[in-house]
């Protein structure tokens, strides 16, 4: 009797003791869901951030209407400036990347965006972004009230009354061949 009293007793007691690894086990597994779960949130919640952000900073930016508009001259004009290169730089000129943008146009895009009171500034850096140097063009134009693909192209190219100068006018060739091939 005692034997078996002993032998229950452990049987008892390994029963108890499998019962609770295998809590513990449970337990952990339930842990290691919940983070996943959790990190799968916190990628969702950046993700949705990201894009709350990129759509503020299109707001801020961009003029929709002209945005259409503007598409084939600006791949048009990064093929003339560039030949379509994001990496194309002029020493002379200190002109950098797909749209070959010099300091003293990132100084007028930032007094533009800080005159309308708005948060985005650019860098000297960000003239190597195809898609900031596509901002910085929009900002310019939208400020100077650029509405013809020609007022656009030759403003880019000569400065805000660069559309009337005869300067401009072989770049707007170049430029306008380029859109009709």
């Amino acid at each position: 009797m005692i034997r078996f009293t002993a032998l229950f007793t452990i049987t008892v007691f390994m029963v108890i003791y499998l019962s609770s690894v295998l809590q513990v086990e449970n337990q952990q597994k339930q842990l290691d869901y919940n983070q996943n779960l959790i990190d799968s949130l916190i990628y969702v919640n950046d993700s949705i951030s990201l894009k709350i952000d990129t759509l503020q900073r299109q707001s801020e930016i961009w003029d929709f209407g002209i945005q259409k508009k503007t598409e084939y001259l600006l791949d048009a004009m990064i093929y003339v400036e560039s030949s379509n290169n994001d990496s194309a730089y002029c020493a002379s000129e200190n002109a950098v990347g797909c749209l070959q943008i010099r300091p003293c146009m990132v100084y007028d895009v930032n007094r533009i965006l800080q005159k309308q009171n708005k948060t985005i500034q650019y860098t000297l850096t960000d003239r190597w972004d195809r898609y900031k140097s596509k901002e910085m063009f929009h900002v310019y134009c939208n400020y100077y009230n650029l509405t013809t693909l020609e007022a656009m192209a030759r403003s880019w190219n000569g400065g805000p009354r660069g559309a009337a100068k005869t300067t401009t006018v072989g770049y707007w060739r170049k430029v306008q061949n380029q859109l009709e091939s």
